[in-house]
């Protein structure tokens, strides 16, 4: 098992605890996550509840003609599979096997990319549908309501990418150690929230 370095290692890095007794980071991780999930609610009842209006419209657009489940299961499983990396990530640290650390965060990284570059293909095939008008942002209620819910949870994993790859470059400089790695796990809370949405936007995009 490869140790950590003590060069250049920041002493352990406390929160203050809150009045609920945990960390005040975490807490406020926590709270952010919150008004997430209900930012993405309210995003996901909106596709549902213009989905029959969207059935009757004059410019239909069909949803099981445009989407292609075998993409979709490919991103899904992809952003599934990076959420065990990520927690493979946080447990080599906590062990400070800092050689784990690295590889199962680049991992991490990694595979978020994947998912980005296969979302960007899905978007490019559907602007340039060549089976039949094109599907785009205004070219229909659907297009409107899908483009901005899965748009937005795109957005949401570049961010959590760039975060990672910051946490990562910390990590090889020696930041972070068993008795320091809040921001390893605050990383991974928002990158666990990040895959769960994706898994229910598919379920209800892609599957029903």
């Amino acid at each position: 098992m490869s140790e950590l370095s003590t060069t250049g290692t920041q002493a352990p890095s406390h929160g203050h605890a809150s009045s609920t007794g945990l960390d005040s980071r975490k807490l406020g991780m926590w709270t952010f996550i919150g008004s997430e999930t209900l930012f993405f609610t309210a995003l996901i009842m909106t596709y549902l509840i213009y989905k029959p209006v969207n059935a009757v419209a004059e410019n239909f657009q069909d949803p099981k003609k445009y989407l292609g489940i075998e993409l979709t299961t490919l991103l899904a499983t992809l952003l599934l599979a990076s959420s065990l990396t990520m927690v493979l990530s946080l447990a080599a640290i906590r062990r400070n096997d800092l050689k784990r650390f690295q590889l199962w965060m680049l991992s991490t990284i990694g595979l978020g990319l994947a998912f980005l570059g296969g979302q960007v293909y899905e978007f490019y095939h559907l602007y340039n549908y060549h089976d039949g008008p094109s599907l785009t942002l205004d070219s229909s209620l659907f297009g409107s309501t899908f483009f901005v819910l899965t748009g937005f949870h795109g957005t949401h994993v570049a961010i959590g990418v760039i975060w990672l790859l910051a946490v990562y470059v910390r990590g090889m400089r020696g930041r972070y150690s068993a008795e320091n790695d809040m921001d390893v796990e605050l990383a991974g809370l928002y990158w666990h929230f990040v895959d769960l949405v994706w898994v229910v936007i598919f379920v209800l995009i892609y599957l029903i």
